[in-house]
């Protein structure tokens, strides 16, 4: 029964809600660094309303999912503004771009002096620069959690910074800003939501309240092929509420072995982190089910995907669950992993890796090398 509970320092849901970015920003500083994807000036509403608090912005942008440098050029520009505020208005990549630029303003020193794995692992000793997270995706969860994910191209590999202190001070979580998704983002980002209300509520980590927040955002995301199809309000909406439920989840509760195999498979090849997860997850599903059955009959976790399976198809079933996913992938048109150049021969050198992965340590059971090769396989 004993558990502990983290999260932003404030959320705010709702329509229209950004229009108020201002009166937030100025609350937390005067010098804002703003952080967009690749087209900055579709944030040009955001940087009026932030300058008519009285807040100052500088830009910058983040193509992709956020690399090493990103951070370190990110930080770099960050002290020259004299930023006493980060702003992340994006996807998850932007947000983790952000979270990654605040906590190396304050801290100073390089990335690979605070990452996991192929880093120092070094504690942040000073405050990370308050961050106010404007997610324009639903999938990721990234404006409620404490790391941010970088990839490192030498390396081959995406690992985190990880402190509490990345934790935003505002998570802003306006479905109006996801209207304008296109319809493969919609389908990537989602279904990250989707495997982000899967794993914890299976991980060998899970909580009351991590199980009761996972029972709460699984039925919102009925509304996926619906936003996926039509992009209607109401569908945006749930889904917005499927992906900030999925964050509080996993920030509080592990993941499981989609993640893990994601990370080293993404940063092997390039492979969109949504794709990864939605094509890793049916798979993964059946792996963990087939091995807990052969080999821990009293897993709970055997419960806990029957249980899954009612929440999304009204069966008591585990297996109708899995087939549930799989048929919903190939609804959103989810490329396979073979689309990016992901080949048979390196699904042993994934699967070692994957092995290795921390995500990999909240998996309900440990799984074998052969079962990884086999979850690949089922998604090459």
């Amino acid at each position: 029964m004993n558990f502990e509970f983290a999260t932003a320092a404030r959320i705010v849901f709702g329509f229209g809600q950004h229009q108020h970015i201002g009166t937030w920003a100025a609350e937390l500083g005067k010098r804002a660094m703003l952080v967009t994807g690749s087209q900055p000036d579709r944030a040009a509403k955001l940087v009026e309303l932030i300058n008519a608090a009285g807040v100052a912005t500088a830009t910058f942008a983040v193509a992709g999912e956020p690399t090493m440098d990103d951070a370190r050029r990110g930080a770099q520009a960050a002290r020259a503004f004299n930023a006493d505020l980060v702003i992340g208005a994006g996807g998850g990549s932007v947000i983790d771009a952000a979270k990654a630029i605040a906590a190396l303003t304050a801290n100073g020193g390089d990335p690979l002096d605070y990452v996991e794995v192929i880093g120092k692992n070094q504690p942040l000793t000073k405050p990370s620069l308050p961050v106010i997270a404007l997610p324009t995706t639903a999938g990721t969860g990234s404006e409620v959690t404490r790391n941010a994910v970088l990839s490192s191209p030498e390396h081959k590999l995406k690992v985190s910074m990880r402190s509490p202190s990345m934790l935003p001070r505002l998570a802003l979580v306006d479905p109006m800003l996801m209207r304008t998704m296109p319809q493969s983002v919609t389908a990537s980002s989602g279904i990250d939501a989707l495997t982000q209300l899967i794993e914890p509520f299976v991980s060998n980590a899970a909580t009351l309240l991590t199980d009761g927040i996972c029972r709460e955002g699984l039925p919102h995301t009925a509304s996926l092929a619906r936003a996926y199809h039509t992009g209607d309000p109401d569908a945006r909406e749930s889904m917005a509420l499927a992906s900030l439920f999925g964050g509080l989840a996993l920030a509080n509760a592990k993941l499981g072995a989609v993640h893990g195999i994601a990370g080293p498979l993404g940063g092997m090849f390039p492979v969109p982190h949504g794709v990864a997860c939605g094509r890793l997850l049916p798979g993964t599903m059946a792996a963990n089910l087939q091995a807990i059955n052969s080999r821990d009959a009293r897993n709970p976790a055997a419960r806990r995907y029957a249980e899954i399976a009612r929440i999304l198809t009204g069966k008591d079933d585990a297996a109708a669950g899995v087939e549930y996913v799989r048929a919903l992938v190939e609804e959103l048109n989810l490329p396979r992993l073979r689309t990016y150049g992901v080949t048979p021969a390196a699904f042993d050198d994934i699967a070692e890796k994957s092995a290795r992965a921390s995500s990999m340590k909240g998996n309900p059971i440990l799984l074998t090398h052969a079962e990884i090769v086999g979850i690949l396989e089922s998604a090459y």
